[in-house]
């Protein structure tokens, strides 16, 4: 078998890089920066916390796991019967990191020397799995602190009471890591099991971007990568009613000011959306309320909200809502506001000048980007993911026009479905 090379070209732009059809199976893509100076790398797989349920094309039935299990083997993965990764990039020089969210688990490093080296650490220990039971057990009792430290940071609960309270199946208001109870069922048998399902090179996806050669590149994972079977995974899609599970939720915490989240449940037919679809529900939501909004300014001085509002268009493998979050004593006439200049909106249509003035806004963003490493491979797995190309955003913002915005707007919200999360101080005894 032999690698095939293909140059991915935005005349649009005048950027390019480079998507490897690897001889092992793995999609390989290279974005090489003329005058940078570090290298970030980042090496995914398609799993996150939501994928509790899933099955290979030669089962029947879908196999169930553990909650918190793809977090749980992110952590068990560093770890090696020598030198776990963190000790072998500290000699190197290298800054290294994973996470794991809803729909990818991924791990990364940035470097402004020894690039090879750095690789083959990324390649060998992604790929060499080491796992007893002795270690698991260890790292249960690590885990189920960091998980006692999230449920303490209040931003974290705000938005994970809102997703128990908007949906009713699906596994996205399953917190990532998990729970103490979920991770003490979590084997060493199990995370071979996963491990060996979604890490799967032809699951997985290498982004080397910024001082970057595909040469380098090809040259460590000729030597390190060994060709493996793929497989066909089937991930659970998990229906959701249209209403959601309960309108509001209120709880206390140690606190200055009440936060809240409040979510506008999208119904969605299939498990995905396209970049254009997300595309145009960002642009609803700048027109609604961004800063230079009439929405967002009125609410700030009313004092109904501070600077710390913020939204966006959460969604992911069958799950999608508007997001919005914040401070304030009044959330409940927030998201009142927040609802009622929706309709109004639904009502009246964007007009073409605001649509304009989003549509450069964000074109302008999407450009910028394209100068950080780290934004760049952060975007690109996840447009590798979804299937689409890190290059589409400006063609589909070029492209779009304001009926289609506005055809959205009214299809695709209904004010009805939403949900309010508030956390309010503790009351001082």
């Amino acid at each position: 078998m032999t690698n095939k090379i293909k140059e991915v070209v935005s005349e649009r732009l005048s950027e390019k890089y480079y998507e490897i059809d690897h001889k092992s199976g793995l999609k390989i893509y290279v974005y090489p920066k003329e005058n940078a100076s570090s290298s970030y790398v980042i090496f995914g797989t398609r799993y996150g916390s939501i994928d509790t349920q899933f099955k290979l094309g030669t089962d029947t039935e879908f196999t169930c796991v553990p909650e918190g299990i793809a977090h749980f083997l992110e952590h068990k993965l560093f770890e090696s019967e020598e030198l776990d990764a963190f000790e072998r990039y500290a000699k190197t020089g290298a800054s290294a990191n994973a996470y794991t969210s809803f729909d990818r688990t991924c791990y990364l490093f940035s470097c402004s020397g020894n690039l090879k080296e750095n690789l083959e650490i990324l390649m060998d220990f992604v790929t060499h799995p080491y796992f007893t039971e002795a270690t698991v057990q260890k790292e249960q009792g690590i885990i189920g602190q960091e998980i006692k430290m999230t449920e303490d940071d209040p931003d974290w609960s705000v938005l994970f009471s809102l997703l128990r309270a908007m949906y009713k199946q699906h596994p996205v208001q399953i917190e990532i890591a998990g729970t103490v109870e979920s991770i003490s069922q979590i084997t060493a048998e199990l995370l071979y099991r996963c491990y060996n399902v979604f890490y799967n090179l032809g699951n997985m996806a290498i982004c080397a971007v910024g001082n970057v050669d595909t040469d380098t590149v090809l040259e460590v994972a000729n030597r390190v990568l060994e060709y493996r079977e793929p497989v066909k995974i089937e991930r659970r899609f998990f229906p959701e009613p249209k209403e959601v599970n309960r309108e509001y939720t209120e709880t206390t915490a140690p606190v200055g000011t009440p936060l809240f989240a409040m979510g506008i449940k999208e119904n969605i037919p299939t498990p995905e959306r396209t970049e254009r679809e997300i595309i145009i529900s960002q642009i609803i939501l700048d027109v609604l309320c961004s800063k230079t909004s009439v929405l967002y300014n009125e609410l700030l001085k009313e004092g109904l909200i501070n600077t710390a509002f913020n939204y966006e268009y959460f969604c992911g493998y069958g799950y999608a809502m508007l997001l919005f979050s914040g401070e304030s004593d009044n959330a409940a006439e927030v998201s009142k506001r927040i609802k009622e200049a929706l309709k109004e909106l639904q009502k009246n249509g964007i007009k073409q000048e605001a649509f304009e003035r989003v549509r450069r806004m964000l074109y302008g963003n999407t450009v910028k980007s394209l100068n950080s490493p780290e934004e760049i491979a952060n975007d690109m797995i996840a447009s590798v993911f979804s299937g689409e190309s890190i290059f589409d955003a400006p063609e589909i913002l070029s492209s779009l026009t304001l009926a289609e915005v506005n055809d959205r707007l009214k299809k695709a919200i209904d004010t009805d479905c939403s949900s309010l999360s508030v956390i309010k101080p503790e009351v001082q005894k």
